[in-house]
């Protein structure tokens, strides 16, 4: 039995993602979700993330029926966008593993030289308006590079100074559940499901518009419970948490209201 859990351990990749936490400029809340969230689209659309000629879109993939998802969710089994010359992306293989076995997020914080040594690592830094999110190709859940295992996971929290505005007519929003609370880490993972549902939901030319605005988006909390429910009826992108942490499995957390999405 040991031996099996380790063989199932050893299968499943971890998207790394690392935000800035410095002690005296802590980023606020919904800009770090925000951030989150953008900053696994700008990996997702990174010729070193794209598949070459070789790769078959189903490849093993089990579409996400009513593009529910889970946070370890099931790939969709789109295709892959090429690299520019046709060849496949550095980090090709290991998003094609990740997204096939789960699409696992795991959310660090890292401060002054913890920062700096995880800025030297392989990955993509995005930046908001008070927030500094680093994203990292998915490694082996057993495997992580020391500098990034050493981070904290846990205790990361985050507030609002000011209530969020609304947002702008035509942005996609990321809505999370009315009444459920989360750890700031968790949050942005949860952010980040939604905006990957919407990623693999979306036409090409949707998704290379979006790429365009630098993915421009919101994460907003849902007014009330009865605008929840209407949403999760909806047919949009539902994320449902796969219970590691902190919420019971199957419990919806964020939806993804893209405007190309809208039923």
């Amino acid at each position: 039995m040991i031996e099996l859990q380790d063989a199932r351990k050893a299968a499943e990749y971890a998207l790394p993602l690392v935000v800035r936490l410095e002690r005296d400029a802590p980023p606020a809340l919904t800009d770090a979700l925000e951030t989150a969230a953008r900053a696994v689209l700008t990996l997702l659309s990174d010729e070193r993330s794209s598949c070459g000629d070789g790769f078959e879109g189903d490849d093993g993939f089990e579409g996400v029926e009513g593009r529910d998802g889970f946070e370890e969710g099931e790939s969709d089994g789109s295709e892959g966008s090429e690299g520019s010359d046709g060849s496949e992306g550095e980090w090709a293989r290991a998003v094609r593993l990740w997204e096939k076995r789960g699409i696992r997020k795991v959310v660090r914080r890292a401060r002054g030289a913890e920062w700096r040594r995880a800025e030297a690592l392989p990955g993509i830094t995005v930046t908001g308006g008070t927030a500094s999110v680093r994203v990292f190709p998915p490694v082996p859940v057993d495997a992580w590079p020391k500098d990034l295992a050493r981070l904290q996971v846990s205790g990361t929290e985050l507030s609002d100074v000011h209530p969020p505005a609304p947002p702008a007519a035509g942005t996609p929003v990321l809505w999370t559940a009315p009444d459920l609370e989360m750890s700031a880490g968790k949050a942005m993972a949860q952010a980040a499901h939604g905006a990957q549902l919407a990623w693999w939901e979306l036409p090409p030319g949707a998704r290379a518009d979006w790429a365009a605005t630098g993915f421009a988006l919101a994460v907003r909390r849902t007014p009330g419970r009865a605008e929840w429910e209407q949403l999760v009826r909806s047919g949009l992108p539902v994320v449902r948490d796969a219970g590691h942490t902190e919420i019971a499995p199957g419990t919806c957390t964020v939806i993804a209201a893209h405007p190309a999405l809208r039923r």
